[in-house]
């Protein structure tokens, strides 16, 4: 496995490693270098010392403000305490359901838990707003971070694709994702996955930082509207059965 740090935008970079099993998969971290730095993503456990390393190409490991995730889950929060370890100013943030069911207990510090819609400076340069997103793209803890001042949107697992991913695209996103959910189905298809997807789209992101794909920069209100047309036709096929 190989790890490679790309600025995706002002600030932002991604942190990816590709694991060759089965038909491919990337693991992609996000930190925002600000005043505060923030990780978004841990990574497994077993990669602590390669996620480390590759946050400390842009900011000293150490220098971590602030440590987030959509959903507990090991490749999203798997080294989180092994973070908080050399990170002593750090602190997870998540939303208000993760810190009530989970983290207050998991975290070896206490986390800080933000309301949906809730904006956290990260210092005088950066604003993450939560986006609580129960069961988008699954969890009922799941959330999303969206930075302001560039216009990204953290993501998650949506629009997962198999194989070794592109640093960034502006290509099609839906087709690779429908085939992913064919082929694994991951996602958490509730009456609400839709609507959510929908709010999303209408955030007027520039870039989608994807967990398991390339950075997206292309039309995201209508990938977002392609990919909640097809969850509703799934749910419709489901109920019908």
């Amino acid at each position: 496995m190989a790890t490679r740090v790309d600025e995706i935008a002002d600030r932002i970079y991604r942190i990816s490693t590709h694991v060759p099993v089965g038909p491919g998969l990337v693991f992609n971290q996000f930190l925002i270098d600000g005043d505060e730095p923030l990780l978004f993503h841990t990574g497994f456990r077993h990669m602590f010392s390669e996620v480390s390393a590759a946050v400390s190409t842009v900011v000293p490991v150490e220098k971590l403000r602030w440590i987030g995730f959509s959903h507990l889950e090991a490749d999203e929060s798997g080294a989180m305490n092994d973070l908080l370890a050399v990170a002593p100013q750090a602190q997870i943030v998540h939303g208000e359901i993760a810190t009530l069911i989970s983290l207050n207990d998991l975290a070896d510090r206490p986390p800080r838990a933000l309301a949906d819609n809730e904006v956290l400076a990260l210092g005088t340069s950066r604003r993450v707003r939560l986006l609580a997103t129960p069961h988008v793209p699954h969890g009922w803890d799941a959330v999303m971070l969206y930075e302001e001042s560039t216009g990204t949107l953290f993501a998650s697992d949506l629009f997962t694709a198999f194989g070794k991913s592109l640093v960034e695209t502006d290509g099609d996103i839906v087709g690779p994702a429908l085939a992913a959910e064919n082929a694994f189905p991951a996602a958490a298809i509730t009456p609400q996955a839709a609507p959510t997807l929908r709010r999303l789209g209408g955030l007027g992101a520039q870039t989608l930082a994807l967990m398991h794909a390339p950075a997206y920069r292309g039309d995201i209100a209508a990938a977002c509207e392609a990919l909640a047309l097809d969850y509703e036709r799934r749910l419709r096929e489901a109920v019908s059965v």
